[in-house]
C-alpha cells in the first residue's frame, strides 16, 4: 500500500526543523494525511506517524516484539541506564517482573497517606492572596511525594538531595534527544561536563541510599525496600545495585514530571472554566468538607477523577510515542522495514473529532458512565499501551486525585491579569511554556 508523505520536506533535514520548531502542530498536519503518514528526519531517518486506533494496537501489543524503542530514548540512558523506560525485550521483562510488587493496589493504598500529608506540608508556605508559580509548586510536591514514597525522605531533604540534579540532567538529556549527533559524554563539552556532573551527584545519592539499607536489619515498606527484596519468580535471583539503580531513577522521572505536568495543566484548566470548578469545588466539600481528606476518599470523587482524565486527554503529559522496527514488519497492511520509525501520538489522537466532540474544550463530564468503553481503546492512551504501559499507574492517578482534592478543599487558584500566552511546550513531557503563575485565594482555613 502507498504511504502518504507529509509535503514540504527540507532537502537535507526533510521534516525535522518543523518538527522542532512546533512538535504538537506538526503532528496534528501530518495526521491529516491519513492513518499513516510519511515523514523524514535527516537525510536518511524515514519516520512514519500512524494515527488510527487498530494499527496503534498492533505497535503497542499484538506486534510489540517487532519493536524497540526509538533511538531518541538513547539519550536517557546515560541516566536511567536499563531502566525499565530505556530497556529492552527480556531485560525489559524480567524487571516489569521484578518491580510490579512495588505498585500492588495494596501498596499504592498505603502510599496514599503519604501524598495527602507531603501536599498538606507544601501547602503550609501558601498565604492567601499571594502570587505564586504554580509548575515549581506541582514539581515540588510530587518530587517530594516520590522521595517520601521511595526513600522515607521529607520534603526539603529530597529536594536538596535529589531535585537540583534530576533537573538538571532531564534539561541536558531533552538536548541531546532533540539532537541529530550527540557527542559521546566522555568528550569534555560544556553540557557534557554538566550532565556528568549532574549523574554522579545522583549517583552517589542513590548508592549511599542503597548501602545503608543492605546494612540496616530493618525492613522498609517504601519502594526502595521492596524492590531491594523483591525476587523473580523464574531464577529466585534479585536485582544488582545497578539495577535497583536505574529503576529508581526511571521512578523519580517518570513519577513526578508526569504528575506535575498533568496537575499544572488541572489547576489552569479549571481555572479557565468556572462551571467545572465549581462542580469539583462541590464535590470536594460534599465528600471531604472540613476535614482532612483521606485515601478512601479517593473511590468517592468521581468527578474530580473526571477532571483529571479530560486534563490528560487535552494536554497528555506523554504526548508522543516512539517505536523502532526491529525488523521487517506489517502492521494494518503497510510495509515497514527494519530500521524504520514509527511514531504514535496520544495528542493527535486525544484530539480526534470522531471520538471525541468539540475535542478542544474541557468537559470532564464526558468521561461519565464508562464512556472509555464506548471508544477505541487506543482512542485515548494517556499511559500507553501493551507490555510497556506505565506500570505507575494507578500511582499517577491516585496520586494527581488526592493532591487535586487537598489543594482544592483550600484553595482555588487563577491567572493574573498579566500572565503571559499560556503554550504548550513538548518536552520530553508536555509541560506549560514558561510555567504558570498563579494566585492562590483560600477557600477554606487550614484545620487546626
Amino acid at each position: 500500500m502507498q504511504i502518504p508523505s507529509v509535503p514540504n520536506g527540507r532537502l537535507i533535514t526533510g521534516h525535522l526543523k518543523d518538527f522542532q520548531e512546533d512538535p504538537l502542530g506538526f503532528l496534528r498536519k501530518a495526521a491529516n494525511y491519513g492513518q499513516v503518514a510519511k515523514m523524514r528526519f535527516g537525510p536518511f531517518k524515514h519516520v512514519y506517524l500512524i494515527s488510527d486506533p487498530e494499527m496503534i494496537k498492533e505497535v503497542l501489543v499484538t506486534k510489540q516484539k517487532y519493536f524497540v524503542k526509538s533511538k531518541d530514548f538513547h539519550a536517557l540512558k546515560p541516566i536511567l541506564g536499563e531502566g525499565l523506560l530505556t530497556s529492552e525485550k527480556d531485560t525489559h521483562m524480567r524487571q516489569r517482573r521484578l518491580i510490579q510488587p512495588a505498585f500492588k493496589r495494596s501498596h499504592i493504598n498505603n502510599y496514599g497517606q503519604d501524598m495527602i500529608e507531603v501536599t498538606a506540608e507544601h501547602l503550609s508556605n501558601w498565604n492567601d492572596g499571594e502570587e505564586r508559580s504554580i509548575t515549581q509548586d506541582m514539581m515540588d510536591i510530587t518530587l517530594a511525594i516520590i522521595s517520601k514514597t521511595m526513600f522515607g525522605m521529607d520534603l526539603k531533604e529530597g529536594y536538596s538531595i535529589v531535585g537540583e540534579p534530576i533537573e538538571t540532567a532531564m534539561r541536558m538529556a531533552i538536548k541531546r534527544m532533540r539532537t541529530i549527533i550527540n557527542l559521546p559524554l566522555w568528550i569534555p563539552t560544556k553540557s557534557n561536563r554538566e550532565l556528568k556532573k549532574a549523574i554522579d551527584e545522583l549517583n552517589a545519592a542513590v548508592y549511599r541510599f542503597i548501602e545503608n539499607r543492605r546494612q540496616e536489619s530493618v525492613v522498609h515498606e517504601d519502594m526502595l525496600g521492596i524492590l531491594m527484596a523483591a525476587r523473580d519468580q523464574e531464577d529466585g535471583i534479585g536485582m544488582t545495585d545497578t539495577q535497583v539503580r536505574d529503576e529508581l531513577m526511571t521512578i523519580f522521572l517518570a513519577g513526578h514530571e508526569t504528575t506535575a505536568n498533568a496537575l499544572s495543566w488541572t489547576l489552569y484548566l479549571l481555572s479557565q472554566h468556572p462551571e467545572a470548578e465549581k462542580k469539583l469545588f462541590d464535590e470536594i466539600d460534599s465528600v471531604i468538607g472540613s476535614r482532612n481528606p483521606v485515601p478512601g476518599d479517593f473511590i468517592n470523587l468521581p468527578y474530580t477523577q473526571n477532571v483529571i482524565w479530560e486534563s490528560m486527554r487535552i494536554y497528555p503529559p506523554a504526548f508522543v510515542i516512539g517505536r523502532e522496527a526491529d525488523e521487517d514488519v506489517v502492521i494494518g497492511g503497510y510495509h515497514f522495514k527494519k530500521g524504520d520509525t514509527i511514531m504514535v501520538s496520544q495528542y493527535v489522537m486525544h484530539h480526534k473529532q470522531e471520538y471525541f466532540p468539540d475535542p478542544e474544550a474541557f468537559r470532564p463530564e464526558r468521561f461519565e458512565n464508562n464512556f472509555v468503553k464506548t471508544i477505541p481503546t487506543f482512542a485515548y492512551f494517556p499511559f500507553g499501551g501493551g507490555p510497556r504501559v506505565c506500570i505507575g499507574n494507578h500511582f499517577a492517578l491516585m496520586e494527581a486525585v488526592l493532591v487535586l482534592a487537598t489543594i482544592t478543599r483550600r484553595f482555588k487558584v487563577k491567572l493574573p491579569p498579566d500572565h503571559h500566552p499560556v503554550i504548550p511546550y513538548p518536552s520530553i513531557t508536555l509541560r506549560p511554556r514558561s510555567g504558570l503563575r498563579m494566585i492562590v485565594k483560600e477557600r477554606r482555613t487550614k484545620l487546626k
